[in-house]
């Protein structure tokens, strides 16, 4: 009876097997192929106007609102600045990173009058959809960190360019102190 019962169950195994491959003969396109489907007879279609990818809504409205400018924010922008921007752009913001130092073209300094000019939107812009010789970081820099990045070289503008009159005495004093 076991044995009987083995069969069966190895019987059932190997017909259900035998029925799988029905899925690699189906009719089936392939990408960048001809198809006979569509009228334009191609397999990729354009998305119609206005397709949002989903969850991208969310990352459009994040984009859209600047965020309230917070120690957080700001600390959470040093953060992320130091992974993904340091490297080209140094960490003052003075375009003297280690990939400038082997031989890349130097971004700009963040402290030149046209960026000081610039709206905080800008940068933002800027990692989204790059410029010049820096690509995108849309899909490495969530929007919310591209607005702490943001806030942080704002933070790198201000101090590289504060008047020592407006600091502390402890702070001017460490400052004339420092090497």
């Amino acid at each position: 009876m076991n044995a009987l019962l083995r069969a069966g169950l190895i019987l059932a195994v190997l017909v259900s097997m035998v029925g799988c491959d029905n899925l690699e003969r189906q009719r089936k396109s392939r990408d960048q192929a001809a198809s006979d489907f569509f009228p334009n007879g191609q397999v990729q279609q354009v998305p119609p106007r206005g397709t949002i990818a989903r969850g991208d809504g969310a990352r459009q409205q994040t984009l859209a609102t600047r965020p309230t400018m917070t120690p957080e924010l700001l600390q959470r922008g040093q953060d992320r600045y130091q992974v993904y921007c340091t490297p080209c752009h140094g960490l003052a913001g003075d375009g003297h990173g280690t990939v400038v130092a082997r031989g890349f073209p130097a971004p700009p300094d963040f402290t030149e009058p046209r960026l000081l000019a610039m709206p905080d939107g800008y940068f933002v812009n800027v990692i989204t959809n790059g410029y010049g010789q820096m690509y995108s970081y849309a899909a490495r820099v969530a929007p919310a960190d591209r607005w702490a990045i943001a806030a942080y070289i704002r933070a790198l503008q201000l101090s590289r360019h504060a008047p020592a009159g407006q600091l502390s005495a402890e702070d001017r004093q460490a400052l004339g102190a420092a090497p």
